[in-house]
C-alpha cells in the first residue's frame, strides 16, 4: 500500500489524481490527471480513467473498460468487462469537439454488463442493470433491467439484482433480501418498512 491505496507497478497514475483509501489499481491501467476515485474501488487490468471522471466509493471496474471525460459514477457501481462510455455524439478525427462533451451519470448501485456501450448524455438510474452487449441510447430508470441494441427495458430488478415479479397490487419482494418494492406510474421504488401496503 502506498498513500492508502494499492497500485500495481505497471499502472500509470498521472499527477493530480485523487484516489481514496483502500482502492486497488491493477495491471496496465492508466489514471489520467484530474480523475477522482473514491474509497475501496477496484480498477481491473487495462482500464483507462480519463480527466474529470469521478468514481464514488466501492466502484468495481472490470478489465478493459474505458471511462471517458464527462462520466460520473456514484457509490457501488459495477462496470463489466470491456464496457465503454462515449462522450461526443458526432466524433470526427479531424474536428476537435472537446468543448462538446456530454455528461453521463451512473447512479448508486447500478450494474453495467460486459461489452456494453453507453452513448453519452444519459443517466442510468439507481440499481439499474444493463445486460451484456447492450447499447444504451437513452436514460435508464431506477431498478430497470435493460438489454439489446438499442437497449430496452424487459423488467425490473431488486437492489440484490433479482428479477421482480409484481402482484396485482403493484408489490414485489426480492427473494434474497426479503425487501419489498412498489411500482407506481411506471416507476419502481423500494418500500420502506414504515410505509403501508
Amino acid at each position: 500500500m502506498e498513500k492508502g491505496y494499492f497500485a500495481h507497478e505497471t499502472a500509470v497514475i498521472d499527477e493530480g489524481c485523487r484516489i481514496g483509501e483502500g482502492t486497488k489499481i491493477w495491471h496496465f491501467s492508466h489514471l489520467m490527471t484530474g480523475c477522482e476515485l473514491g474509497r475501496n474501488c477496484n480498477i481491473g487490468q487495462n482500464v483507462v480513467v480519463a480527466p474529470g471522471v469521478v468514481l464514488g466509493d466501492g466502484v468495481k471496474v472490470q478489465n478493459n473498460v474505458s471511462i471517458y471525460t464527462g462520466v460520473t459514477c456514484a457509490d457501488d457501481v459495477f462496470l463489466g468487462p470491456s464496457c465503454v462510455f462515449t462522450n461526443v455524439i458526432n466524433p470526427r478525427s479531424a474536428i476537435s469537439r472537446k468543448d462538446e462533451y456530454k455528461a453521463t451519470k451512473v447512479c448508486k448501485g447500478a450494474s453495467i454488463g460486459a461489452n456494453v456501450t453507453v452513448v453519452c448524455g444519459h443517466e442510468i438510474g439507481e440499481y439499474a442493470m444493463i445486460g451484456a452487449g447492450a447499447v444504451v441510447v437513452d436514460d435508464v430508470a431506477a431498478y430497470a433491467l435493460v438489454v439489446g441494441n438499442p437497449a430496452r427495458r424487459i423488467g425490473w430488478v431488486s437492489e440484490y439484482g433479482h428479477r421482480l415479479d409484481f402482484n396485482e397490487a403493484g408489490i414485489a419482494v426480492c427473494p434474497e433480501s426479503g425487501d419489498s418494492y412498489i411500482i407506481k406510474d411506471g416507476k419502481v421504488s423500494k418500500k420502506e418498512l414504515t410505509e403501508p401496503f
